[in-house]
């Protein structure tokens, strides 16, 4: 943790400002240490470079463990492609012009893939993730000028509302207990005249059912049985490459077709192993940006990609209720873990993911 980086976070609970006291330094960052917050007391450890907000990864437990295994398959200075750099613009539609000299928040920074991108590009990043994949950000980014990192609950950020420049999350969201209450805290600390991008997965596609059906017991599997079995993924990419067969086996058994036999690996292990996995719309998400004072919203190509800039600086009086409430009681356990039957089973119910 970089000493600048205090002036950035505030306590999760009273939003009061943090004392920074270091144990161990190595050169401009504080190895160990802790955060004591001024107004209400609450301390925070520093461990192995990274102020812990979260005592542990409750919902995503296997975000953690998948960025231990796979580290750096998507970090684009060390598979030597553009590709997450072709992601982040992808869903964002920003340049590097938009993030010089921007404090930016990257929320779900898993390995520190798009973190990257960000602060070459002259922005100060800050990234948060509820697991220990924060620990595979830092091993990766984490002692990089203008990178900030933390384990945080997306529903009890360290972070006073506006606070950024530009915002985003990126396959974050879609794998939260209520993705709209996620988006409404993201969209809190985004500074008037700030912007914010998404992406989400998307309700469409026949082979859904089949993955809410194989996802109903994957996900109750241990994590490593999963990585065994996911890793049918790097062979059977030449089936599924066959042209009616191929289409068949998709159909029944969705998996990852990236041409990167680890990537392809990763991308599986990840969709059948994560607890929530919220499948929405167009017209929703939308709504998300508009009822949490977003104007300007473009949308992108699919799955769901989209952005929009802050226009009004009051939240309306629904989204200060998913606010507050989701800071004073952490989110209740959905019905079904992951499909298109959760999703429906929130909207019949009259509530919003």
């Amino acid at each position: 943790m970089k000493t600048a980086a205090v002036d950035i976070f505030a306590c999760p609970g009273c939003k009061g400002a943090l004392d920074l006291r270091a144990v161990t330094r190595d050169g401009p960052e504080v190895v160990e240490g802790s955060l004591t917050c001024r107004s209400c007391g609450a301390e925070y450890a520093v461990t192995r470079g990274v102020p812990r907000f979260v005592d542990r990864g409750a919902y995503a437990a296997s975000f953690g463990l998948q960025w231990d295994w796979f580290r750096t398959v998507q970090i684009d200075s060390v598979n030597g492609t553009d590709e997450s750099d072709r992601a982040l613009h992808s869903t964002t539609g920003w340049t590097a012009d938009d993030y010089r000299g921007g404090l930016v928040l990257d929320a779900g920074v898993g390995a520190g893939r798009f973190a990257e991108i960000v602060a070459k590009n002259g922005g100060e990043v800050v990234g948060i993730d509820p697991t220990a994949a924060v620990d595979a950000a830092y091993g990766n980014i984490g002692r990089r000028e203008r990178v900030h990192l933390a384990q945080a609950d997306i529903f009890a950020m360290p972070f006073r509302n506006e606070t950024f420049d530009l915002a985003y999350s990126i396959g974050m969201l879609h794998h939260t207990p209520s993705p709209r209450k996620a988006f409404a805290h993201v969209a809190a600390t985004v500074k008037p005249r700030g912007g914010l991008a998404v992406y989400l997965y998307a309700l469409f596609g026949p082979g859904r059912s089949f993955m809410a059906a194989i996802r109903s017991v994957t996900t109750r599997l241990p994590p490593k049985l999963v990585l065994i079995l996911s890793s049918a993924a790097v062979p059977l990419y030449y089936v599924y490459r066959m042209p009616l067969l191929g289409k068949v086996f998709h159909l029944v058994l969705p998996m990852s077709l990236h041409r990167n036999w680890r990537w392809r690996w990763l991308d599986t292990f990840d969709t059948y192993t994560r607890p929530h996995h919220w499948m929405l719309q167009y017209p929703e998400v939308f709504g998300w940006f508009k009822e949490c004072g977003f104007g300007e919203i473009e949308m992108f190509e699919q799955p769901i990609r989209m952005r929009g800039t802050k226009t009004q600086t009051e939240l309306s009086q629904a989204v200060a209720a998913l606010v507050d409430g989701a800071s004073k009681a952490r989110q209740t356990t959905p019905v079904f873990a992951g499909s298109q039957r959760e999703h429906r089973t929130a909207a019949n119910r009259g509530d919003q993911p």
